[in-house]
This record gives structure tokens, C-alpha cells and sequence, in this order.
């Protein structure tokens, strides 16, 4: 059975007409499938709707979290009730075209454990936008140790032995295309060109795409740390050399006067480098203060899942 895992957030307006031509590519596939729809807190009639399309058939399900936890601990939520063998994780406001999952399921029939989605062009999506992702993906690719590939979202088609696995990775600050990269396995591409959205706007606001970015990088690196740490040194030797610089002008130009100016761009760049470090620690530590207190990962308002199952 494929399970198909639905993250929604203030999707009322296309939710239905995305979900019709989602079922029609699934049931070419001619295999059972259960689509399981995750409402992360919508503040509109999203969750009216999934309870609707819920009815159509029992194999349609929903959980509606006790609030708005974020696109990828709704999309954790769905994995850890998926029952299929094969799990999809698509985005529900119509961007990710459901035919890509047929060319997908080809891929893991041919023995691959992940058929991931990898876009070759993106409309709608400003200059800005597409200059930040393609500079980040780059970054992290550099200061990590494993490959995360570009041009990819959480589209993408899983085996159940790449779900359990994944499932055994308890951490808070969920990056679920990092994670999933981490888990190595035998992994490919299908290239497809995203749409925009017909309907509605887009949930991920740059506030939230810094958010997702600082998990993936303290989530597969520590290289601000290191950052920090080369920079101290550096900067120590620096000032190193100003205090050799600043005897051999009193003792030997005789050209010394107080308050010096470049003390004081010293004293405040210096400054700012302990800040910056001080606060590439503080994310990490933050980070491991979240996974101490061992809070649930989200809560349940209400579902048509049974418990025990």
C-alpha cells in the first residue's frame, strides 16, 4: 500500500480540487493507497474540508494538531501514522504535480529506497527567492558532511525501511530532506518542473525559511562553531600585532597619542566577533535544551485514526 502524507496549512480554497487529481494519478498506479491529511493549526476552513473529503472513502484519514507545530513536524506526524509501504510526501496547495509520483514509483521498482522530486525549473517564485535557496544549498553542501541535493523539497516517495530508520531519529529541529540524505541507502532523482499556485499564498515566509535553515545547519554542522573558534584565534593574532605595532610607535616613531582612534574600531570590532560567537553557541545550546526537556514532538486535537492502530 502507498501512503500518501499531506501537510495542509490554509489550504480551503485548491485543497479540493488538488486532492480530486491527486486520486486520479494514484488509482493508475492500481495499487491500495491511504492518504493521510495532517491540518498544522489552518486558521481557515482547511480542516472543515479534509473532514469532508474524509468521507468519501475509509482510507482517507486526517490529524488536526492542537496548533500550528510547522510544515515539517506535520510532516513527522503523518510518517508516524502511515501504514503503507511505500510512503509520498507531497505538498497539498498544488505546486508539486501529482503525475511525478508514477515516474517515482518506477524508480523504487527498479530497487532504489528514495525516488526524490529534483526541480529543473521553478515559476512564480521570485529572483530573490531563487538566489537564497541556490546560495544555501550550496553552503550546506560545503560545511556538511553529507551530500543534501539541490533543488529539492520533501517531494519524494519512500520505502518502509527508509521510514522506520527515519522514525528512530528523535531530535526536535526536524529537516526532514537532510535527515533522509543522512540515512544514505540507495537514493535518485527525477527531474520535473514545479508549478506556481493557483490558489491561495505561500506558507514558508523568509522569516520561516531562516528558521528551516538554522535547523539544517546546527542539525548537520558545526561549522559556526568552528567559525567562531578560527575566527578568535584570528583576530588574537591581530591584536597581537597591534600591540607590537603600537610600542614600536611610541618607542621608536615617538608617534603615540592617547585615545587613539583605532583603539576604539578595535575594542568595538572585537566586540562584535565575541557576540557572534557567543550567539553561534547559544543555537546550539538552545537546540540541545529543546531535546533535554523531551517535550512531545506535537500533540493530536483530533483524528479519525484509531489509537491502537
Amino acid at each position: 500500500m502507498i501512503s500518501v502524507i499531506l501537510p495542509v496549512y490554509n489550504e480551503e480554497e485548491g485543497l479540493q480540487t488538488f486532492v480530486k487529481s491527486l486520486i486520479i494519478e494514484l488509482q493508475k498506479t492500481k495499487e491500495v493507497f491511504e492518504l493521510i491529511f495532517v491540518n498544522d493549526g489552518s486558521k481557515d476552513k482547511s480542516l472543515q474540508v479534509i473532514k469532508h473529503i474524509c468521507t468519501e472513502c475509509s482510507n482517507y484519514k486526517y490529524i488536526d494538531l492542537s496548533r500550528n507545530f510547522g510544515h515539517q513536524i506535520a510532516v513527522s506526524a503523518g510518517i508516524d501514522y502511515a501504514t503503507g509501504d511505500k510512503v509520498v510526501l507531497i505538498d497539498s496547495d498544488g505546486q508539486d504535480p501529482p503525475e511525478v509520483i508514477h515516474e517515482m514509483l518506477l524508480k523504487l521498482r527498479e530497487g532504489f529506497d528514495v525516488a526524490y522530486a529534483q526541480r529543473a525549473k521553478r515559476e512564480d517564485e521570485s529572483v530573490l527567492k531563487k538566489l537564497t535557496a541556490t546560495f544555501f544549498y550550496k553552503l550546506l553542501n560545503r560545511i556538511t558532511s553529507i551530500e543534501i541535493p539541490v533543488d529539492t523539497g520533501d517531494f519524494r516517495i519512500m520505502n518502509r525501511k527508509v521510514i522506520n530508520a527515519l522514525k528512530r531519529m528523535p531530535e526536535k529541529q526536524r529537516y526532514l530532506r537532510g535527515q533522509i540524505a543522512w540515512l544514505g541507502f540507495k537514493q535518485t532523482p527525477v527531474i520535473y518542473e514545479r508549478k506556481g499556485r493557483e490558489t491561495g499564498e505561500t506558507g514558508y515566509t523568509y522569516r520561516k525559511m531562516i528558521h528551516l535553515a538554522l535547523d539544517a545547519i546546527t542539525s548537520f554542522s558545526n561549522w559556526p562553531l568552528r567559525v567562531a573558534t578560527i575566527s578568535g584565534f584570528a583576530f588574537a593574532i591581530i591584536g597581537f600585532f597591534l600591540i607590537l605595532y603600537t610600542l614600536y610607535a611610541r618607542f621608536v616613531l615617538n608617534d603615540y597619542q592617547p585615545g587613539w582612534p583605532s583603539l576604539m574600531i578595535t575594542i568595538v570590532f572585537l566586540g562584535g566577533i565575541q557576540l557572534l560567537g557567543i550567539g553561534m553557541i547559544g543555537e546550539y545550546i538552545s537546540r540541545i535544551n529543546e531535546n533535554v526537556k523531551n517535550r512531545p514532538l506535537y500533540l493530536i486535537g483530533e483524528s479519525n485514526i484509531e489509537e491502537d492502530a
